[in-house]
């Protein structure tokens, strides 16, 4: 059931899908507010808390969030041994987002991402070190994980919709 990409499917659908999200944006009515998950259901997508921006600490992370339409804070999950993370959640004008987009977790947390089946092919990919990445995927269901054992901030995208903002960052205590 795996699929395997080459490089020139990978630019055409990331292609296809940034004309689609452009179109999406055109007709959308999200308006500009910084911080708010643009979408009817707010977080929406399995986390836990979803009562609102006022609950989570907001970081600038350098900037890592400003063309992300749905971070609304880091969302405080220290003290689980295993936090779920949407892969192809509500935002960034379609599938095109991480939910919650950035975590704070314990050391020897495993954080489990988890494709929705929305906004097309997508991957976790670490992207400063190589540290983690996942396969390409569009299969709604798929997991990927991985165990954080040393503190520090973990940012990571999805490869073929990181222009479109769907970035996440996993901050380890």
């Amino acid at each position: 059931m795996t699929q395997r990409f080459t490089r020139r499917s990978v630019l055409r659908a990331t292609a296809a899908s940034t004309g689609i999200a452009l179109l999406a944006g055109c007709s959308s009515s999200s308006g500009d507010g910084s911080g708010g998950a643009g979408d009817e259901g707010g977080d929406g997508d399995g986390s836990s808390d979803g009562e609102g921006t006022s609950e989570h600490e907001m970081r600038d992370f350098g900037g890592w969030f400003d063309r992300t339409g749905n971070y609304d804070g880091v969302h405080d999950l220290t003290g689980q041994d295993q936090v779920t993370v949407a892969v192809g959640a509500a935002g960034n004008g379609g599938g095109y987002a991480f939910a919650p987009a950035a975590v704070q977790v314990s050391s020897g947390t495993t954080v489990l991402w988890e494709w929705t089946g929305n906004g097309g092919t997508h991957n976790v990919v670490n992207r400063e070190d190589g540290l983690f990445e996942s396969e390409l995927t569009v299969s709604e269901g798929h997991t990927f994980e991985y165990t954080f054992e040393e503190s520090g901030e973990y940012k990571y995208v999805c490869v073929p919709h990181e222009t479109l903002g769907m970035v996440g960052v996993v901050v380890v205590e």
